[in-house]
This record gives structure tokens, C-alpha cells and sequence, in this order.
């Protein structure tokens, strides 16, 4: 008659679970705290490693050391994880910020030298506008376009025309220091007119 060694394997992973997770749990969130910073997260991390061993059970997993070095494993992935998605969020909210500053800066050195004296110019400003936008190159035209009058975020024009949203906020740069220059004696009327 054939043994079935089920109930004892799981017995005996059982036990090794609970002696590491009391053992080590909290070194492990020291661990991960010192790359996460937020001790929060570094819980989650942890908890989340335990439960993938918890998951998948495979052979010599029974064994503690072989457990732990699993454990580190997947801690270290997990922590590798969350500061490459931070890294990206920080990076996109720093574009934000430069695309910001830049507009703001547009929007004041064009208030400040504003002359209304344009306004009584026989040049229509529509036309001007479309002028200085199809002389800005190629990309930086398209990308422009689909942000300002299209209303498309960074993140869906680097999607749709296959770029880093680095691309796109280096040509929206561009496209702002070109229109400034432009239309630099036009400019209230510009953002009057197109919302920049």
C-alpha cells in the first residue's frame, strides 16, 4: 500500500512557514524599509512575499534556509518593483511641473510686455498663430498640436506616436521657446485666443 506523504508535507511546510515568518518578519521590513523608506510599504512588501511562498508550496520549501533565501528573493524583486514604478512617478511629476513652469513663464513675460496696440494691427492674429505653429519642425509641430489643441496628455501622445514621454516634454519645450519668440508680440492674444 502506497503512503500518502501529503498531509505530513504540508505539516511540515506549515511549520517551517510559521517558525520563519516569526522569526524573520520583522527583519524583513527592516530590510526592505532601508530601499521603500515608508515602513507601510515595506510591511506590504513582506506580507506579500509570504503569501507567493504561501501560494505555490513547491518542493524544499520545507527546508527554512531554502524558504528564507526565497523570502529575500522575492523581497528584494518587490522592492526593485515599487522604486522602479516611483522612480517613474517622480519623473513624470517633474515634467509636469517643468511643462508648468514653462507655460507660466510664457503667460508672464507675455502679459508683461504686452503692447495693445496690436490689437488695432490689420494682421489677423488666427492667421499669425497657425504661422508660427507650422514653422516649428515636424515632431515638435505634431506632438504641440496634439497636446495644446487636441487636449492629449503626455503619457497618450508618447503611446500613440511610439516616444519616451521624455520625447514629449523636450519638444513641448521646444515648441514654447519657438512660439515664444514667434509671436512674442502677440502673445495675450495667443492665450486669449487658444488657452495655452
Amino acid at each position: 500500500m502506497i503512503q500518502d506523504n501529503t498531509n505530513e508535507d504540508d505539516k511540515k511546510f506549515q511549520a517551517g512557514f510559521e517558525t520563519v515568518y516569526l522569526s524573520h518578519f520583522s527583519g524583513m521590513v527592516r530590510f526592505a524599509k532601508e530601499y521603500v523608506l515608508s515602513k507601510e510599504e515595506a510591511e506590504n512588501i513582506v506580507h506579500d512575499a509570504f503569501a507567493d511562498i504561501w501560494k505555490i508550496r513547491q518542493e524544499g520549501l520545507n527546508d527554512p534556509n531554502y524558504m528564507l533565501a526565497f523570502l529575500f528573493t522575492s523581497i528584494k524583486n518587490k522592492c526593485i518593483d515599487y522604486l522602479r514604478h516611483q522612480i517613474i512617478v517622480r519623473q513624470t511629476e517633474t515634467a509636469l511641473q517643468e511643462e508648468f513652469r514653462l507655460s507660466m513663464q510664457m503667460k508672464f513675460d507675455s502679459l508683461e510686455s504686452f503692447d495693445q496696440t496690436v490689437l488695432s494691427s490689420e494682421e489677423n492674429i488666427e492667421d499669425l498663430i497657425q504661422k508660427a505653429i507650422q514653422s516649428l519642425p515636424e515632431k515638435c509641430r505634431e506632438i504641440f498640436i496634439k497636446s495644446k489643441l487636441e487636449g492629449m496628455k503626455q503619457s497618450q501622445i508618447a503611446k500613440e506616436l511610439n516616444i519616451s514621454i521624455h520625447t514629449v516634454e523636450t519638444q513641448m519645450g521646444i515648441a514654447y521657446k519657438k512660439l515664444r519668440q514667434e509671436l512674442k508680440d502677440y502673445l495675450p492674444l495667443v492665450f486669449f485666443i487658444l488657452s495655452l
